[in-house]
Order: structure tokens, then C-alpha cells, then sequence
């Protein structure tokens, strides 16, 4: 039996294949957006490196703190720059040590710089271990997740700078855990260098967003803020 579709329904499932093919079209993202670079904050930085160019520097890294697959340390000093100490967080400078392991102060043995442990005797850098810092940069990788120590570096180091006016630096990375938040808000009885801040476990934010935070918020000691820069 042969079948005869109406005209109108043929034009209509015309219609609707073109209408399915233009979503599609435009759902998709063009080849030419695919194709754009993400610059880091570090990389944006040497674009134009003259302000702190003949600065004592201050470093807090470790071993994410990579530029085109170089320690950005390196990379400075072969620039130029006045790296004068190097300031580490938990699992050290190079990436050394355990999770949870105390950290005692050295020299590194690429740079032959003295390191300061921002994760053993004292996790706050005190007066006398910033002197003669002119401004403290900060590059480190983060996950976006409360318990990360990192952040808790971040925050002692931005109010330790705050109390000395020296002002601070954050390259800015992308979070892997960017797209979305989870888990409840810390309280503030439960603070601890595991978690300071009443944010959720998963909170979403870069490094250079969550600094500012910091700053904005009142986190710091007797809300003071320090001179903050992220790139």
C-alpha cells in the first residue's frame, strides 16, 4: 500500500530538521573560540614585569608554581629579578614533603636562596623573616577545596605583609573545581589551619578570587588589609 504524506507535514518536519540544525549550530562552539590560549597569571605578568623589576621579592611557591613547565622562581632570576627569599608551604618548596609533615627551614639547592617554612615552627611569618622584603609574590596551584592548606598560607601571609606594609602579589591559576560549590559553610568554632574561613568545602573560587576575599571580607587580623595585586 503506497502512503501519501500531506504536503503540510512534509513541510513541517522541514522546519523542524532546520530548526534542530541551527540549536545545533549554535549549541556548538566555534572553532576560532576553541582555539583560545589561556594565559596564566604569571604569564601576563612577564608581558610587563618593569614595576617590580628592581624590588627585593619575596617567594612563596612550591612546585606548581611552574611557568611554560619552568619554576617561575627560575624563570625570574634568569630575568633579572631580585629574588631574596623563598617562603614554603606544606609539602615544601620543591614538592618534598608528605602531606601533614613538618617542614623546617633551608636553602634551596637550585637557587642556593634561604628558604623560610611557612609550615613548621611557625606558619606566619614573623617580622624579622620578612626584613628587607619589598613586596611578597605568590604562586601556587589550588583546588578550590577548603581543607587545602594553601589558602591558610594565603591568609597569614597577606596579614603579616598587612602589619609590615609590604604589599603582596597573587598570580591568579584556574580552578579545576571552578564550575561548581559544595558541602556546608565552615563554622567558626571548627576554624582551624585546615579551615579558617567560613566558606563551603568546595568553594568554587581562583586563588586571586579567594585572596580577595580575604582582604575584602575583614578576614584579617583586626580587619586590616594589606596592598593587594592580582595579576
Amino acid at each position: 500500500m503506497k502512503l501519501n504524506t500531506p504536503p503540510t507535514c512534509i513541510k513541517s518536519l522541514m522546519i523542524f530538521a532546520l530548526y534542530l540544525m541551527l540549536i545545533s549550530c549554535t549549541a556548538q562552539p566555534s572553532q576560532e573560540n576553541m582555539k583560545q590560549e589561556l594565559i596564566l597569571g604569571n604569564e601576563h605578568f612577564l608581558e610587563n614585569p618593569k614595576e617590580w623589576k628592581d624590588k627585593n621579592i619575596g617567594f612563596v611557591g612550591n612546585h606548581t608554581s611552574l611557568i611554560n613547565g619552568v619554576h617561575f622562581v627560575d624563570t625570574l632570576i634568569s630575568k633579572g629579578f631580585k629574588i631574596t627569599r623563598l617562603y614554603s608551604p606544606e609539602h615544601g618548596f620543591r614538592g618534598q614533603g608528605d602531606a601533614g609533615e613538618k617542614i623546617d627551614h633551608g636553602i634551596d639547592k637550585k637557587t642556593g636562596l634561604p628558604i623560610v617554612s611557612l609550615y613548621g615552627s611557625n606558619k606566619k611569618p614573623n617580622k624579622k623573616q620578612l626584613e628587607g622584603i619589598d613586596v611578597i609574590f605568590f604562586d601556587i596551584q589550588d583546588v578550590g577545596v577548603r581543607y587545602y592548606t594553601y589558602t591558610s598560607t594565603l591568609h597569614y601571609v597577606m596579614e603579616a605583609a598587612a602589619e609590615q606594609g609590604i604589599p603582596v602579589v597573587v598570580f591568579d591559576r584556574p580552578n579545576p573545581n571552578g564550575h561548581y560549590v559544595d558541602g556546608p559553610v565552615l563554622k567558626k568554632e571548627y576554624a582551624s589551619f585546615v579551615g579558617m574561613h567560613p566558606v563551603p568545602i568546595v568553594h568554587g573560587m581562583t586563588i586571586g578570587e579567594y585572596a580577595n576575599m580575604i582582604n575584602e571580607e575583614g578576614w584579617l587580623n583586626q580587619k586590616i588589609k594589606v596592598d593587594l595585586n592580582v595579576v
